[in-house]
């Protein structure tokens, strides 16, 4: 059934079946947020669908170690080693330590991230935390002759590796026209090429966070972060790393170039990359006007929006789009999404107290095998869950007596929604935890046996009042022959 799984490859630009380096074990890669402000839609995008694919890698029984570091130093403006220091700007402006900027925007992304259901790294470095390890490959590089000091400040060569090694491998673009597109900036007359970026940057008088290194205090450059981190924890290989579209054509391109400047070798096997988020088909962006956060999606606090949309409401909607596919917002589509959720998850309730019959009337086999055909697909979720949603008629069907499962194929319709909703996608019942469930669960019985002891004294308007009064909950009561059933209303 789970066969082999094949995983869309940026730098191959095709699906290429996944194997490991060195099996069982998988080392994964994703650039986590640079923690000057909160984290945006898009962030919170691509570490769901990382969340998912860590998910079901170990689903499949491999031991995964999932490394998403924190930016939290030197971050310009840009990309091009110009402009002012993020995090200093940020603490001026609150009149605060850098590092409260760095604590304050990381718990924030954390909280995030748990009410989302992500499930946490196994490792999570910091810039700050590995300074000695950038300079060392600071080092390494120069040594190798492909970076040069200027003023305190050392940059990559990118035309002296680029006679030996294909700078553009990962956009596919040659040299030239990477050149023929390059902006002059303020501080390029430092750079021997215009396509230099900088490992280690010269602190201005006024930069608040500076370390010493062999070329005086500064700072590291943003890009050779992630390849000291990901040398350290995976290896100089390692199997996936992944990001957002938009770091492909500098940070990733650049990570490519330090790592094999420093190991000689091919840092990843697989690059993987999530596409942008629209908004009623126009690029999410602040100056657009159509950029909210997470927090304001989650309080409907923006004008764009309706209502609220819950966490999980967010990460079904995004789980019906696949991860290299641009996501589209509308309130139409948050909407449909929040139904649904609600449908799925009653279907899950539903199932659990399923009743065997002797025999099965629909083909169990077949939804469990599409579910993983779309996974092994390069994580295709939005046809795993129209695979699910299949298999949701049919549960509907059983219980309402118009199809038959047997007890077998009942075990293995309950492991597959499990495993595969709660485990693997992170979905959970609305606005619990887990003991939250209980009580609601717990409070629904008492409430259901009042109605019961009304019913049994004939005391029908009592009745009626508690089923009318949970319906404007949307909480839909049914007296079936086996007895009184509850679920969220659609």
């Amino acid at each position: 059934m789970k066969n082999k799984l094949f995983i869309y490859n940026t730098l191959t630009r095709t699906k290429e079946e996944f194997i490991p380096i060195n099996p069982p074990f998988i080392g994964m890669y994703v650039c986590g947020p640079t923690v000057y402000s909160d984290v945006h839609l898009g962030n919170t995008r691509t570490f769901i669908s990382f969340d998912m694919i860590y998910r079901y890698l170990l689903h499949l029984g491999y031991k995964v170690r999932y490394v998403r570091n924190i930016t939290d130093a030197g971050h310009l403006e840009g990309d091009q080693d110009e402009g002012d220091d993020k995090f200093a700007k940020r603490a001026k402006l609150e009149q605060v330590d850098p590092m409260e900027i760095v604590q304050k925007y990381t718990l924030g992304f954390h909280e995030i991230m748990r009410m989302v259901n992500n499930l946490p790294p196994s490792i999570e470095p910091t810039a700050t935390g590995h300074i000695v390890e950038q300079i060392e490959m600071t080092k390494k590089i120069m040594d190798a002759g492909l970076a040069y000091e200027k003023n305190g400040s050392v940059y990559f060569d990118v035309l002296k590796y680029s006679k030996k090694n294909n700078y553009g491998v990962l956009t596919n673009r040659k040299l030239e026209d990477l050149l023929s597109n390059t902006r002059e900036l303020e501080g390029q007359d430092e750079k021997k090429g215009a396509l230099d970026f900088a490992l280690w940057i010269k602190a201005k008088s006024e930069h608040i966070m500076r370390w010493p290194s062999p070329w005086g205090e500064g700072f590291p450059g943003w890009h050779i972060e992630c390849s000291a981190m990901s040398k350290k924890y995976l290896g100089d290989s390692f199997d996936i790393h992944g990001g957002g579209l938009d770091l492909i054509a500098t940070h990733h391109t650049n990570e490519i170039a330090q790592s094999m400047a420093c190991n000689h070798s091919s840092p990843v096997k697989y690059w993987t990359h999530t596409n942008m988020l629209t908004v009623n088909g126009i690029r999410m962006s602040k100056s657009a006007g159509n950029g909210f956060l997470p927090g304001e999606l989650f309080a409907g606090d923006h004008p764009l929006l309706e209502q609220a949309y819950s966490p999980m409401t967010v990460r079904f909607f995004m789980m019906q789009t696949h991860y290299r596919s641009t996501l589209d917002f509308s309130n139409e589509a948050l909407q449909a999404s929040e139904k649904g959720l609600e449908r799925l998850m009653n279907a899950m309730k539903t199932l659990l107290g399923l009743k065997p019959a002797e025999t099965t009337s629909f083909d169990v086999k077949d939804i469990g095998k599409r579910v993983y055909d779309a996974l092994n697909d390069d994580f295709n979720t939005p046809i795993a869950l129209a695979a699910l949603f299949d298999g949701v008629r049919h549960i509907n069907s059983v219980k309402e007596g118009k199809a038959e499962v047997s007890l077998a194929d009942l075990e293995i319709l309950k492991k597959l929604y499990c495993e595969i909703v709660f485990e693997v996608m992170g979905l959970k019942m609305e606005g619990s935890d887990g003991k939250d469930n209980v009580a609601v669960d717990g409070l629904m019985e008492l409430v259901i046996s009042i109605r019961n002891e009304a019913k049994e004294k004939k005391d029908f308007a009592t009745s009626d009042k508690i089923r009318d009064g949970l319906s404007k909950l949307r909480i839909e009561v049914r007296d079936t022959k086996d007895g009184v059933t509850w679920e969220l209303g659609k």
